[in-house]
């Protein structure tokens, strides 16, 4: 698959060894290509792809860490390394609350693994590489621009994600790493964000501090051993300080309860919401999956009740094929 690197960043982005304290050669090795292949009527095929590829990081014999929507529902999984080897891998497992994934290799690994650090102690302006599998020229050198609450349109929020400029062109798993050569992150997204009159690409992190409390469930059962918190099964975004729907997931709970793209959430449970993060935290306040969630809504001019019959997201999606 010479396609997951026929691209490099730019010269003067990438990170150079006398910037850093540490071995960066060594733990830019820690990171891995990775290709996965997901069957056609699958339920995230439509949104996701069928084929998608990205990084992952080696955190463990054989065990690398990525971010989760690049193994969602995978049924192959290969994992491509530095010096040409191409090993097959099992998505065991993913978190949906963090992003996580985790993937085992299924052959020998003779590569180093990268240190876990502290997310937490990482600061705004902290010097940071973000490292795409390939090495230093598939690498980026930057700093941290913000640590601050993200909310996505799939139903997740971020207490504090960490934000990195410049942006990675091939952001997907990529492993944020500290001034101290350890793993604080991994890379899930790249937004946009206005300064001085331009517009300038940024990658949102997860925080590596959120995998250890997930990180043995992960690997024993392949997602999180505790209650799952309900899932509507719509994509929405704030306008003007209104949550408007822009999208409905195929027979997921919204869809069964008719609610439509185009509609305004005005208050859950009798609470008025005008934030993402403040809409997803009072539906997952209400209880477990399966929970009844009483939404407020506005379409063409009426304001009416509706009740959505929570689910659990991970059951509309196809488990891991066992090797």
């Amino acid at each position: 698959m010479a396609a997951l690197t026929e691209w490099k960043v730019p010269t003067s982005s990438q990170p150079r060894a006398e910037d850093y304290s540490f071995d960066l050669e060594r733990a830019l090795s820690s990171v891995v290509g990775l290709h996965s292949i997901v069957p056609q009527d699958a339920f995230t095929a439509e949104t996701l792809g069928v084929e998608r590829a990205g990084n992952g990081v080696l955190i463990d014999d054989g065990l690398v860490l990525t971010i989760g929507y690049l193994i969602t529902e995978a049924e192959t999984v290969w994992l491509h390394f530095g010096d040409g080897r191409v090993v097959q891998g099992h998505a065991l497992g993913l978190d949906q609350e963090t992003g996580f994934g985790l993937v085992q290799a299924l052959g020998k690994i003779d590569m180093p693994s990268l240190t876990i650090g502290s997310s937490s102690a990482a600061q705004t302006g902290d010097r940071i590489v973000v490292g795409g599998a390939g090495g230093r020229t598939r690498s980026l050198g930057g700093r941290i621009a913000a640590k601050q609450e993200f909310a996505g349109y799939w139903e997740y929020v971020l207490d504090e994600a960490i934000f990195t400029f410049p942006a990675h062109p091939n952001w997907g798993g990529t492993a944020l790493i500290s001034p101290k050569g350890e793993l604080i992150g991994i890379g899930s997204l790249q937004i946009e964000r206005e300064r001085d009159g331009k517009n300038e690409h940024l990658n949102m992190t997860v925080p590596i501090d959120l995998l250890t409390p997930v990180l043995d469930d992960l690997r024993k059962f392949g997602r999180v051993n505790k209650p799952v918190r309900p899932w509507l099964g719509l994509y929405s975004t704030e306008i003007e300080d209104k949550i408007v729907i822009v999208g409905i997931a195929p027979k997921g709970p919204a869809a069964r309860a008719e609610l439509k793209t185009g509609d305004v959430v005005l208050s859950v449970a009798g609470e008025d919401i005008s934030t993402l993060g403040q809409f997803y935290r009072k539906v997952w306040s209400l209880g477990n999956s399966g929970v009844e969630v009483p939404l407020t809504l506005y379409r063409e001019g009426v304001t009416f009740d509706v009740r959505v019959n929570s689910s659990d997201r991970a059951k509309f999606l196809k488990g891991p094929r066992m090797h």
